[in-house]
């Protein structure tokens, strides 16, 4: 009855339309009220989670993500994804995934990537005779991949839910491989509906104009060297990194790009400090909704399940990727991290299997959830942008699944692809 009132009330309250973050907090506070715990104890660790310093990393790496993306570092990422990509048929949509990528090494973020790129390249693919649903789908799925590549702020998230014990630098490493293998796979799919659907190509850019383009993104794309760089060398912490990204981003666009007026930097401040407001009052709350998963046994009674139905770790994995590509469906990723960790972590590590590899699953899983309806908050705002309707677009981008779930079958699968690069670095 403890766990019914817990879990029960923190569906109920997200069924009636309540945000998340405060389904969380009320759910805990019913929970605590059943079980007569004093409501101190609730509010001492929604203080507690949000009073950890590696939190720091999160609202730089946004305002960093936040100014490059809207400073002009989008367009000049497209710009430079032409060189590379854009004379070949079907060039456009290969261009929008190689930018997402450049650009994913800044943002982190899959909402901020489809607003960023989706707004320079969408209008641009329909312009040049390309399907306007398919413009749509390959941005969103492209969007994909900053989820992944580093930095990626989701997996600051993952490692407090995880109780700080994993490495935020090797989850930075652990997620380049499969953040690649993402946007591989989707160009060979992009390749061969193009080829079938006979979509333009492009113009090779001259060499003379091409050096111009990439001398002009370079100091954009410098933001992830000197971050990982900075990482790796131990010259500064991955919470440090972040403000060093944001420092260095503020400085590349209002005094080298200068493309952003100064009018408006309190108006980007202002939507970041919203949405780091957001995010703090998830965690906080969520560490008081995993505190009284604890309390009423939770993580091992759903551990005692598991160990009954499955016999080998690969059975696990298949349970719990079926599990969260059902959930992710309806909640975002960030609360799902907090609220699924301290359930999942402890079965998976019984099984033998590496907290950081399963941090990289758990990434990848929710993230598809981001562009499935009927939450999908990248899907929103990639059927805003290219002026779609959502039922239009989530019948049409069911093929896109395809090449995701594969990459999502092979991480699971094959730890290497996660865990070579954070031993190479060791």
């Amino acid at each position: 009855m403890d766990i019914l009132i817990l879990i029960g009330g923190f569906t109920l309250l997200c069924l009636l339309g309540m945000p998340v973050a405060y389904a969380l907090g009320l759910a805990s506070i019913f929970a605590a009220l059943w079980i007569d715990l004093p409501l101190e104890a609730v509010m001492l660790k929604v203080s507690d989670g949000t009073d950890d310093f590696a939190l720091l990393a999160i609202p730089f790496f946004i305002l960093a993500g936040g100014i490059m993306a809207e400073g002009g570092m989008a367009e000049r990422l497209v710009n430079l994804a032409k060189i590379f990509v854009g004379f070949i048929r079907g060039g456009l949509a290969l261009v929008n995934l190689l930018a997402s990528a450049f650009f994913g090494c800044i943002s982190g973020s899959s909402v901020a990537d489809t607003a960023s790129i989706g707004s320079v390249m969408i209008p641009q693919m329909i312009k040049n005779g390309y399907p306007r649903l398919f413009a749509v789908n390959v941005t969103v799925s492209g969007s994909l991949q900053p989820l992944l590549i580093p930095p990626s702020h989701n997996a600051v998230i993952y490692s407090l839910a995880a109780g700080g014990t994993i490495s935020i630098a090797d989850l930075f490493l652990a997620g380049a491989i499969p953040g690649f293998m993402i946007g591989l796979a989707l160009a060979a799919l992009v390749l061969i509906i193009a080829k079938r659907e006979n979509f333009p190509k492009g113009e090779v850019i001259p060499a003379r104009q091409a050096v111009k383009i990439a001398i002009d993104a370079f100091w954009g794309l410098m933001t992830v060297f000197i971050i990982l760089g900075g990482i790796l060398s131990g010259v500064f912490t991955p919470t440090e990194s972040a403000a060093v990204a944001c420092i260095y981003s503020f400085i590349v666009t209002m005094f080298i790009y200068r493309d952003y007026r100064w009018s408006e930097l309190p108006i980007l401040i202002g939507r970041v400090v919203r949405t780091v407001g957001m995010v703090m009052i998830m965690i906080g709350f969520s560490v008081a909704f995993g505190y009284m998963m604890a309390l009423m046994q939770v993580p091992a009674k759903a551990a005692q399940f598991f160990l009954s139905i499955a016999n080998d770790k690969y059975t696990l994995l298949l349970l719990i990727n079926i599990l969260l590509l059902v959930l992710g469906t309806f909640m975002d990723l960030a609360p799902m991290l907090l609220i699924c960790t301290p359930i999942f972590l402890p079965i998976v590590v019984k099984f033998g299997i590496d907290p950081v590899h399963f941090g990289i699953i758990m990434i990848l899983n929710l993230g598809i959830g981001l562009l499935t309806p009927p939450v999908g908050p990248t899907l929103v705002v990639g059927c805003a942008i290219g002026k779609v309707s959502m039922e239009a677009v989530s019948r049409s981008i069911l093929i896109f699944y395809i090449p995701l779930l594969i990459v999502l079958l092979l991480v699971t699968y094959i730890p290497a692809l996660s865990l070579w690069l954070p031993s190479v670095f060791k």
